[in-house]
């Protein structure tokens, strides 16, 4: 198991994908020697961004684009990464979700960082989470 290792992973920001990379995501940290605890506060902040994506990122697109999942670890920690290419943040008063989700993810991480793609208004989630729990 390498110190430096990573894994990153492109689909589109569907529903059907939130499941597949979370698993994926799920493998690399058990992997790399991750707790339980820490698996289950990665899948779950994971989620919230992937459907995050899947909701808001391309709600004007005839078709969704691409989301991008990266994890590394780096230093006894896992660095987890969510990108999109999509319209970016902005308020939604016809929102369907609870406006929950931002939060719950910067509960979970230890690091919690919201950026914007530098290439288009998409938006970039940067989460870390321990890998001893």
């Amino acid at each position: 198991m390498s110190s430096n290792a990573t894994f990153s992973q492109s689909a589109p920001a569907t529903s059907d994908n939130v499941a597949k990379l979370r698993h994926a995501v799920a493998e690399f940290s058990r992997h790399h020697d991750a707790s339980e605890r820490t698996i289950e506060s990665v899948s779950l902040a994971l989620s919230e961004a992937l459907t995050n994506a899947a909701v808001h990122a391309y709600r004007d697109a005839d078709e969704p684009g691409p989301v991008t999942v990266t994890a590394a670890v780096r230093d006894g920690s896992l660095l987890l990464i969510v990108a999109d290419e999509g319209v970016g943040m902005a308020p939604r008063p016809d929102s369907p979700g609870l406006g929950l989700g931002l939060g719950l993810m910067a509960t979970l991480a230890d690091r919690f960082e919201i950026d914007r793609d530098g290439r288009t208004s998409g938006v970039v989630l940067r989460m870390t989470f321990p890998l001893d729990g």
